[in-house]
């Protein structure tokens, strides 16, 4: 199964990119994972469901170590059309 996840973290800050939006970065992009897309209002990657679940266990517990009050995400079973 390939899932897709989209988070954000908060709060934002503008002006410079918080630590934790630092840690998300990091982790999705150390992650054995496809399409990723980090930017400053959502994030995206794709990937192997077990890679995909692994990333999103360290994103939550790092970013939220690292100071965020909040991190919404979404996860979807990515349909064979879509690949």
């Amino acid at each position: 199964m390939r899932l897709r996840v989209e988070f954000t973290t908060e709060p934002f800050d503008l002006d410079e990119a918080p630590a934790h939006a630092l840690v998300a970065r990091d982790v999705i992009q150390a992650a054995e994972l496809d399409a990723v897309d980090v930017g400053p209002f959502g994030n995206t990657a794709e990937g192997d469901a077990d890679a995909v679940l692994s990333a999103v266990d360290a994103l939550l517990r790092r970013t939220l170590r690292a100071g965020a009050t909040r991190v919404s995400l979404q996860v979807n079973v990515v349909a064979e059309e879509e690949r």
